[in-house]
């Protein structure tokens, strides 16, 4: 795992060193560009990216998608609150691929060339959708054992203020277009699951003061039962989320390679669940025209 951990972060200061582009935050009082569009991320440890980071994944990233830094990480030479181009890891300094990765590559490849994409990613491994609920994540974290405590203190002890903090940020220069999520391994078995993600995503709405319902909410599979998924039973919960969120959109998991643990996915499983996120995306924004 440390060795994994160590590629991803040499790969990525390598990348940077050789001159990432860093996208300056607007002038205070200039005009949001309607043609940066930006999408929040967040999870358990899928969402945050468990695969090793290999050359393929460093290498050509389009400058026109960018990731907004959710936390310091000095070895890769990033800043918490500002964009670079988005070479992996998109998450937590020692993080892996990430579904988000491939989701803007696939963006950019299909979009015109005057739109940019941009990511926030707040995650963490292992958690529960209610480290997200604004109102009760003090008293689950309070439970939670340390190695969780101690990734959440990583977004200064409250992850879901962190993706508010920094969607407001990418306010004042972009347009936020959506709201991908990867989570659910740890509440396997709750029927509770989507209600407590619908609570989740209305909050972010009313934080960010949007409509509700206004966002599409992309929503990925665990790893399927054909992969033999160790919580491929809360696929059926998942898909009915849509059920409570009337902009939910399902992403399948099916065929998408996972690792010998049954709860993560390869590099592999991670570009082709990204670039379905991707497809999905570009066909709601295809409709909105």
């Amino acid at each position: 795992m440390e060795m994994k951990r160590m590629f991803a972060t040499v790969a990525s200061w390598m990348l940077l060193s050789l001159g990432a582009v860093v996208a300056q935050e607007p002038a205070e009082g200039s005009k949001v560009n309607e043609n940066f569009y930006v999408y929040l991320c967040l999870g358990q440890s899928n969402m945050e990216g468990n695969a090793k980071i290999e050359a393929c994944d460093t290498v050509n990233v389009n400058p026109r998608f960018k990731v907004l830094q959710a936390v310091d990480c000095p070895d890769l030479g990033r800043k918490k609150g500002e964009w670079y181009t988005a070479v992996p890891p998109l998450a937590r300094c020692s993080t892996g691929l990430t579904p988000a990765d491939y989701f803007g590559r696939t963006l950019v490849d299909s979009l015109p060339s005057n739109v940019e994409v941009g990511v926030i990613n707040v995650a963490v491994g292992g958690c529960k959708i209610e480290l997200f609920d604004k109102d009760n994540y003090t008293s689950y974290v309070e439970t939670s054992p340390d190695w969780l405590k101690n990734m959440v203190a990583e977004y200064g002890g409250n992850s879901y203020a962190r993706l508010i903090e920094l969607a407001r940020q990418a306010s004042r220069c972009g347009v936020i277009k959506g709201i991908l999520l990867h989570q659910g391994e740890s509440n396997t078995g709750d029927p509770e699951w989507p209600l407590k993600v619908k609570k989740v995503y209305d909050n972010i709405l009313s934080d960010l003061n949007l409509k509700p319902n206004s966002l599409p909410l992309l929503v990925g599979e665990l790893v399927s039962e054909g992969q033999g998924g160790a919580c491929a039973s809360m696929n059926p919960v998942i898909q009915k989320l849509p059920e409570t969120i009337p902009s939910a959109h399902v992403i399948s998991s099916e065929g998408c390679e996972a690792v010998s643990d049954r709860l993560h996915f390869s590099a592999a499983g991670y570009r082709e669940l990204g670039k379905r996120y991707g497809q999905a995306m570009l066909q709601i924004l295809k409709a909105e025209k």
